[in-house]
């Protein structure tokens, strides 16, 4: 052996073999993994990388402004102060943090160190309880370049000195956002509602739309929500490129800009609101102190312009005061209002559906004279009550069924023509005129023709505000008897319903649009909140234009029926008639006289004889018996608790102003609702005075 090495491969060739295919093998994967990245998949991975790259930030438009018909403003847009704390700013010293820390504490009251972040304990702006170190813990792991609230909704006062004193305190900022604002505060909130977060189950829907779920809100009630797509305007977006703190770089496309949204002029005066809110609540309470309990617990106060449909007051009491939902809406207050058997969230002008009494009494007039089931000088005799045979088949031998006149204590109206009926509202003249009376009115109106005119003034439908709680009462037939009840109509059934009682429910918006058609001569007009839609610049974008739903006299609305009804209901022959002219003309005769002699006149110590307007109305006084009254035990036969009722317009030969006014519990409507009525119409022409005065000094 000498001297020299040789190294000698020992390895197999095979084995050589193999490893460099492995080699091979494992280049070829990743090169194949790289081409489908690169190239196959290169827009799929283009995307997410530039989805971590770019967001989108969106801008929310500023809402439109709410006015009543003369510019005083219901709802608008106030700066609320928000104290916020950016993390990436504070100072990078641990000593110089707890320093701003301390004095941000002592100005704000917000405690350094408060409650732990968990899952059972997170932070929510605004609503949680946590100190500023664990505010800023959350905003340090989400977004350390997104401000963070430390307290919200601060007054200006305090904002300033923060902001003064923000130049010693890195970080610290006072953000300004804006907040719905309701200077006329519960006096509208039925009318105008407030805003309310997007729901997880409209999230998409609103989403889709431009808004933002986290931040906007949308109306949750009364013309906020009404006229949502009006006010709210279009939101803008910025496209922009940030990095992975969340800091923003550049704007990678050109911003879009926000498009704010319209303002609205109401129907409503605000001065009119004030003064009927304060003469409902006045009544209301003196009947009270009177009584020496709470006996009327709610009533309803409408005022509206018959010949334009304008909705000039609408006072629904108990009511809300929605500038305590405006920031947010608190648990306790909502459920607090939940409780209320008085419903204080629910617009009862619109959506509260409750026996009519004998203000229905003028659609059974309407239907009885243009159908010829009495003449307006026919006279009837109107004993103190009326007995009939109550049959459920035609082999049913019947049973007798008392109905008393509302003044049967006292004998009775003894007779009446057309004109006194109405005027002194006797219940025994309309048993008549509904179900018909021996020879003495063969043939009554029915249930299916009074049906018919009923729905033509206003009943049975929705009144069309477009209001979140507007209901459409109910007009019976024989048929929604069997279908509910299981039992035949009867001709009982008919004589409760033309004064009103029975099956019969209506809201007070209705019982004051089938008056306003009365008095607009057989016109019914869409009752309406809007008058005019205005761009920033107070620039009328769409302009207030009456609606006219159909005129009775002219348009053959009102439907024929067979003299008979089957087990399926009323039959309908397929034919329709209008209403003669002469009709309302005798009703308007009517109702004016019930203000000269009648219900409404001064001897029922009502008050109309102090207005120097000509007025013309009609009471009502309705039984009722529901879970409200039965906490009470009032529900026996014979002694039925009552609303008032009462409905009215003026001037009589040319009518501008038609008002109902509606009590819970409030007794007789005379007593009770006519007042309101006389001071309601009072304040108005006293503001026309006031006005007509300072336009022509």
């Amino acid at each position: 052996m000498n001297g020299s090495t040789t190294l000698e491969n020992r390895l197999s060739p095979w084995r050589i073999i193999i490893f460099f295919a492995f080699l091979a093998l494992v280049f070829i994967i990743y090169l194949g993994r790289l081409f489908t990245l690169q190239v196959l998949q290169r827009g799929e991975w283009a995307t997410k990388a530039d989805e971590n790259r770019l967001t989108r930030i969106n801008l929310a438009a500023p809402r439109g402004i709410i006015y009543d018909r003369n510019g005083t403003i219901l709802a608008r847009n106030i700066a609320s102060y928000n104290i916020v704390i950016t993390p990436a700013n504070l100072p990078d010293d641990e000593g110089e943090i707890q320093e701003v820390y301390r004095e941000l504490s002592k100005l704000t009251g917000v405690p350094i160190n408060l409650n732990e972040l968990s899952d059972a304990n997170p932070f929510v702006p605004c609503l949680s309880e946590h100190g500023i170190t664990q505010i800023v813990e959350y905003g340090i792991t989400t977004a350390p370049y997104s401000p963070v609230k430390i307290k919200c909704d601060v007054d200006r006062k305090m904002a300033m000195v923060i902001q003064e004193k923000a130049v010693n305190m890195p970080g610290v900022g006072v953000e300004i956002e804006p907040v719905r604002d309701y200077p006329t505060g519960s006096l509208t909130s039925t009318l105008v509602g407030y805003l309310g977060p997007i729901s997880s189950d409209n999230e998409e829907f609103y989403r889709n739309l431009g808004f933002d779920p986290n931040r906007d809100k949308i109306g949750y009630a009364g013309a906020e929500r009404l006229f949502q797509d009006i006010l709210a305007g279009k939101n803008g977006l910025r496209m922009v490129e940030w990095d992975v703190a969340g800091q923003v770089l550049r704007d990678v496309e050109a911003p879009v800009s926000q498009v704010p949204g319209l303002n609205i002029k109401l129907t409503i005066d605000a001065r009119l609101q004030q003064a009927v809110e304060a003469i409902l609540i006045d009544e209301i309470d003196t009947w009270n102190r009177y009584f020496g309990e709470i006996r009327m617990t709610s009533g309803v106060v409408i005022a509206i312009n018959p010949q334009t449909g304008e909705i000039l007051s609408m006072v629904s009491y108990p009511t809300y005061e929605n500038n305590r939902l405006a920031r947010f809406i608190p648990e306790y207050y909502y459920k607090q209002l939940e409780a209320d058997l008085r419903k204080p969230l629910l617009n009862h002008a619109v959506g509260d559906e409750t026996p009519a009494g004998s203000v229905f009494k003028l659609a059974t007039a309407v239907g009885a004279l243009n159908e010829g089931v009495v003449t307006p000088e026919q006279i009837v005799k109107t004993p103190p009550k009326l007995i009939i045979t109550e049959r459920y088949s035609p082999n049913d031998p019947g049973r007798p069924r008392e109905l008393p006149d509302w003044n049967w204590r006292e004998g009775g109206f003894g007779q009446l023509d057309f004109i006194h009926g109405l005027a002194n509202s006797s219940n025994v003249y309309f048993y008549k005129l509904g179900g018909g009376y021996g020879d003495e009115i063969p043939e009554g109106l029915g249930i299916c023709r009074l049906g018919t005119y009923a729905r033509g003034l206003g009943y049975g439908e929705f009144p069309g505000t477009g209001l979140p709680d507007e209901a459409d009462g109910l007009i019976p037939d024989p048929e929604y008897k069997r279908i509910t009840g299981g039992e035949s109509w009867t001709i009982g059934d008919t004589y409760i319903v033309s004064v009103g009682q029975g099956y019969v429910l209506a809201t007070p918006l209705q019982v004051l649009m089938s008056a306003s058609t009365i008095a607009n001569d057989g016109k019914l007009m869409n009752p309406t909140i809007l008058r005019e839609v205005m761009d920033g610049e107070g620039n009328v974008v769409n302009p207030f234009s009456p609606k006219m739903r159909w005129d009775l006299t002219t348009d053959n609305i009102i439907q024929e029926y067979s003299p008979d009804y089957s087990i399926r209901g009323c039959e309908p022959t397929g034919k329709f008639k209008n209403v003669q002219p002469w009709v309302f003309e005798k009703i308007q005769e009517g109702m004016r006289l019930a203000v000269l002699e009648g219900t409404l006149s001064s001897s029922a110590k009502v008050g109309f004889d102090k207005l120097n307007i000509a007025v013309a109305g009609k009471t009502g006084t309705a039984e009722y018996c529901d879970e409200f009254a039965r906490k009470k035990s009032p529900c026996t036969p014979g002694n039925w608790p009552t609303h008032a009722w009462t409905v009215a317009f003026a001037p009589y030969d040319n009518p501008e102003i038609a008002v109902v006014a509606f009590v819970y519990n409030g007794g007789e409507g005379a007593s009770v609702a006519a007042p309101i009525v006389r001071r309601v119409m009072q304040a108005y022409f006293e503001l026309k005075a006031i006005d007509n005065a300072l336009t022509n000094p």
